[in-house]
């Protein structure tokens, strides 16, 4: 039977994190080449969890996260979206832009006012403090998408974002 002393116990432990991380790597690159790995549907899910998680990390000290930043965003925008365009565009049930609304309204970030365009509905606008904490935002969020995509030429940006484009609004 092997007995271990606590630093015998220390020093394995400490060389099981770099083990199990370079198996996580291995798998990566064994699961990379099968049918799943050339999946669209896959590949786009495992890119927006893997930003959506980076980029909320960066927005956590504000109070966001990428779904509460994207209604704020567009709120600060000159497009006027009512909640049901905002549903649309970001592929959200109704539902839950109402919570994400209401919980921007109650931080005095948003207003919900009448549509000039149809009285039965909503345009959603930025508050002067909504407008402050946008600009505050912004700045983390291009830091995250730098990250994600710091190898890639100006060029193969340029047509990632059209590819990504054409896919999400035509494909």
């Amino acid at each position: 039977m092997e007995t271990r002393t606590s630093a015998q116990s220390t020093v394995a432990g400490s060389e099981a994190a770099p083990r199990q991380a370079g198996a996580a790597a291995s798998a990566m690159e064994r699961f990379i080449d099968t049918d799943l790995g050339h999946d669209i549907d896959f590949l786009l899910a495992r890119a927006r969890a893997a930003r959506s998680a980076a980029t909320n990390a960066l927005l956590e000290p504000l109070d966001l996260r990428v779904r509460s930043y994207s209604v704020l965003s567009l709120a600060c925008s000159d497009t006027n979206p009512s909640q049901k365009e905002l549903a649309q565009f970001l592929d959200l049930d109704p539902s839950q832009i109402v919570a994400l609304i209401d919980r921007l309204e109650e931080r005095g970030l948003v207003r919900r006012e009448p549509d000039p365009r149809d009285r039965r509905s909503n345009v959603i606008r930025a508050t002067t403090a909504g407008k402050a904490l946008y600009a505050e935002a912004g700045p983390l969020v291009a830091q995250s998408q730098e990250l994600a995509m710091s190898s890639l030429t100006a060029r193969d940006r340029e047509r990632l974002f059209g590819y990504l484009k054409l896919v999400a609004f035509h494909g």
